[in-house]
């Protein structure tokens, strides 16, 4: 069955929306950087290359800061929002195709609620500096791992950015480097054509069939990759959440017919510390609106 593909304006400036084309090119990079991370992690699992004298970070703090500018613009309640939607219409996997397109992983995310009355907040864990900005000139090394914490509610002003420790260990409890394990993570993610990025999944059936057929039809896998335990479940007539492997990477699946849907990104690989679990149940967390979009609120 035909369905219509909305894509995010092509004049507006690049947002949480915005990730760069995965192919072999970024695979067979993501596998030499994963290498190269490994081998100065050590068998102590030491995320960081030691050197004689303190990395320079400001290249990296500068990706971090990016990541935050984005969530800002897409927390802005006003009209004029700077490209961002108005109040917060975005998923999980917003945030994690934008820290995906500053070079890094998602290692957790999850929403607290305060007191009664009181708004939400979200929290991301992530990890940066897996992969250098493609066009930048400035060194690869300039970029070393480093690990950030992100908060937010309702409204540009709620946005928080910190520097955190990294984990020194893998997010699955085995032995060895978080750092590597985020590389190979990365180096397998679906190459298809700018997989993540914003459309409606209107026109496909809900069953695991169906986010099959709609994961090929629209290209976010190539032929080369493996969709694997496909779990879903439906939580209205319109919306239907998806746990699924591809190339044995937990990913999670958004297919939401309603007319608002069309500017959300429906697929994105899952937190580090839900990779192993890859449950529906997550699946359904994870795809809960952040914000509110008063637009639409009245």
């Amino acid at each position: 069955m035909a369905t219509d593909v909305v894509e995010a304006q092509q004049d507006r400036p690049p947002g949480p929306g915005a990730v760069r084309k995965r192919g072999a090119a970024l695979q067979a990079l993501l596998f030499a950087v994963t290498a190269l991370v490994a081998g100065a992690a050590g068998v102590g699992g030491t995320l960081l290359y030691q050197r004689g004298d303190a990395p320079d970070t400001s290249a990296v703090d500068g990706q971090a800061a990016d990541v935050a500018e984005a969530l800002r613009q897409d927390l802005n309640a006003g009209f004029y929002s700077g490209g961002g939607t108005y109040g917060g219409q975005f998923t999980e996997g917003t945030i994690v195709a934008q820290v995906e397109a500053h070079g890094g992983a998602v290692l957790s995310s999850g929403t607290a609620q305060g007191e009664p009355g009181s708004l939400s907040v979200h929290t991301a864990t992530v990890m940066l500096g897996l992969v250098p900005p493609s066009k930048e000139t400035v060194a690869a090394d300039a970029y070393p791992v480093r690990c950030y914490r992100y908060t937010f509610s309702l409204g540009s002003h709620s946005v928080e950015q910190s520097p955190m420790a990294c984990p020194a260990a893998r997010a699955d409890g085995t032995p060895g480097s978080l750092a590597a394990q985020m590389g190979v993570l990365l180096s397998r993610q679906p190459t298809g054509t700018n997989a993540y990025r914003a459309m409606t999944t209107s026109g496909y059936p809900h069953t695991p069939q169906g986010a099959t057929d709609f994961l090929k039809d629209r290209g976010l896998v190539g032929a080369g990759d493996t969709v694997s335990k496909v779990s879903g479940k439906a939580e209205s007539d319109d919306l239907y959440l998806v746990a699924l492997r591809i190339n044995d990477v937990c990913h999670y699946l958004r297919m939401d017919s309603s007319s608002s849907a069309s500017r959300l990104i429906p697929l994105w690989a899952a937190p580090a510390d839900e990779q192993e679990a890859c449950a529906v149940q997550q699946a359904v967390a994870a795809a809960t609106l952040h914000g509110i979009d008063p637009a639409k609120a009245g």
